[in-house]
């Protein structure tokens, strides 16, 4: 067993500053997160999306759809507030396949993490400074949090992560609101315990240092669906499982009770058009109950310029790993959602 070094020792102060966010970039950013903070704490009773690409691939299509997200964030602010999904890592069940920007940032050629973590920073810095909106990532590698935790107003602990110890007690040092996803089984113990440990002081190794989190008050969790032993999909979604989601909460006396609803993945069995359905399913279940209303307050929803996946990068905007909605459907849905949460 051997581990070869295929780089020198990465000089992480020298990356963070050739993208390091200043004067207004960073006054904005800074406020937006105040308002995200707001909206988890209850104290803002917008309705959170955490939405985007699948994977982001490709910068230039990625810009192309911030842009358009930047003025249809404009159109709806007083009711929806939108964080973009800028996802840069991608967990693969068994190794194989595309495993993201951070791997591979360019598509056509071999895998460069040197190269990866400098066009990670750098679109997240992109987007931010030439759209004004802020993103989200998944903390895939713990270990990879300070090359991104500066600029990331959002991040999501996966389903095959959030069992890991590691991301348990890394989310509890993070400073903005961190969404963990029940476990592929659909085991919400699973989360809630996760959710627990993140939310609470830890003290472990980290970065070759003991070091003492605060605690991380606004973790949370996210509904994302399961597998059973059959293969199959098993929704999370439906009125039932949410108050049983919400009975957690109240059980373990967790801090700002709140509920993102994943609408692909294992929700929707990765049928992307599902996603319009299962939001405005859960539209109704807040209207129809005080409690879901109160505690279902966001939807991860993955969408991009144009329907669906491939293969290989050869359609603009399109998704090369999970489909995804196109920009068309995305506009409308967003209206439409709009539309329903002002009657």
């Amino acid at each position: 067993m051997t581990f070869t070094p295929k780089s020198e020792k990465i000089d992480i102060d020298a990356v963070r500053k050739e993208s390091q966010l200043t004067g207004q970039a960073l006054a904005n950013k800074e406020a937006r997160d105040r308002e995200l903070e707001a909206i988890i704490k209850g104290e803002d009773d917008r309705l959170l999306l955490v939405i985007g690409p699948c994977s982001s691939d490709n910068e230039e299509a990625v810009l192309d759809y911030a842009h358009r997200l930047a003025k249809l964030q404009e159109a709806v602010k007083d009711r929806i507030f939108i964080v973009m999904r800028v996802y840069t890592a991608k967990p693969r069940t068994n190794g194989d396949g595309y495993k993201g920007l951070m791997h591979q940032p360019d598509t056509q050629q071999a895998p460069s993490l040197i190269n990866g973590i400098k066009a990670v920073r750098n679109l997240h810095y992109r987007v931010i400074t030439e759209t004004g909106m802020t993103t989200a990532d998944e903390m895939l590698y713990p270990e990879n949090l300070h090359l991104v935790d500066d600029l990331v107003s959002y991040i999501a602990v996966g389903a095959r992560s959030v069992e890991n110890q590691q991301h348990r007690f890394v989310a509890s040092g993070i400073d903005v609101p961190t969404g963990l996803k029940n476990p592929t089984s659909g085991n919400l113990n699973v989360m809630f315990n996760g959710i627990y440990a993140a939310q609470n002081e830890q003290n472990f190794l980290f970065n070759n240092e003991e070091v003492e989190t605060s605690g991380n008050p606004l973790a949370h969790a996210i509904l994302r669906g399961a597998v059973n032993e059959h293969g199959e999909n098993v929704p999370n979604f439906y009125y039932e499982n949410i108050l049983e989601a919400i009975a957690h909460y109240e059980k373990m006396g967790l801090k700002n009770p709140f509920i993102i609803i994943d609408t692909n993945h294992d929700n929707s069995g990765k049928q992307y058009m599902e996603q319009i359905r299962i939001i405005r399913q859960t539209l109704i279940n807040r209207d129809w109950n005080e409690k879901i209303k109160q505690t279902v307050r966001g939807f991860m929803i993955e969408s991009y310029l144009e329907d669906g996946r491939q293969d290989e990068p050869l359609v603009y905007g399109k998704s090369i790993t999970d489909p995804c909605l196109g920009w068309d459907k995305t506009q409308t849905l967003i209206e439409d959602i709009y539309e329903t949460l002002g009657k």
